[in-house]
């Protein structure tokens, strides 16, 4: 991890943190090979990063003293993203990497070609979603956390949500084949809200529901990439 996330019940005192999660714990223990008396990035979750001190570092816990948290978060994307429930598998790596990205929005749908049994992952309980997003957020040493917005009926969601949603925002719509190249950099101050389906695309019917509401058709050329990496390319294309 690229930053220590720390959580409001990590606090003892308004100046201390106390974590006592394996997973953390094993990070300071085995890849920073901390000490006491070091000092360590971290951040509160949904608030600033800083630096804390490292106190005391046992087996089941580690003991920090907060130095300051001044320093405001990277700046979000400023989009809304739609993507079609992956498969769990690859749902856990999507997150991680919306996450990383700065994406803050994120609503997973249904679409005809995403498995009915992927509504019935562990992956969508929401501590495995907020584990995901955490992990993401170490990594790009961010602290806030994304909105995720579970929609597992498509025709419900496009008809009666998603109008309103995109209200001043530019609608693209990633479908191979379709529109016109991706655009490049676009701008920070203008709201996007970006729809990716699964890896087998949107059926003809959807692309018409998403085009019929202002949706412009966009590709990244021939190839058929795995959702992680279409996530990752487009984001990184946009902005």
């Amino acid at each position: 991890m690229n930053l220590l996330l720390l959580t409001p019940d990590d606090l003892v005192t308004p100046a201390q943190a106390c974590i006592h999660d394996s997973r953390r714990l094993r990070h300071l223990h085995e890849i920073h090979k901390a000490s006491p008396g070091e000092e360590l990035t971290v951040g509160m979750t949904d608030e600033g990063i800083g630096r804390a001190r490292l106190i005391e570092l046992e087996k089941e816990r580690a003991l920090f003293e907060i130095l300051h948290l001044d320093t405001p978060p990277p700046p979000a994307l400023p989009v809304h993203l739609l993507l079609a429930l992956p498969r769990p598998r690859m749902l856990a790596r999507s997150l991680e990497n919306i996450a990383t990205m700065g994406v803050k929005r994120l609503t997973l749908l249904h679409t005809a070609r995403v498995e009915k049994s992927y509504w019935q992952s562990p992956e969508l309980q929401p501590e495995r979603i907020e584990a995901h997003l955490r992990l993401g957020l170490e990594q790009a040493r961010d602290t806030v956390l994304p909105v995720v917005d579970l929609q597992p009926r498509f025709k419900p969601f496009i008809e009666d949500q998603l109008p309103a949603a995109l209200t001043g925002h530019r609608a693209l719509l990633a479908h191979p084949g379709i529109g016109e190249s991706c655009p490049r950099g676009l701008p920070m101050d203008q709201p996007v809200t970006l729809a990716i389906g699964p890896e087998g695309g949107f059926i003809p019917y959807e692309v018409e529901r998403l085009q019929t509401l202002g949706f412009e058709g966009i590709h990244l050329g021939p190839r058929i990439l795995r959702v992680e990496t279409a996530v990752v390319s487009l984001l990184s294309r946009l902005f």
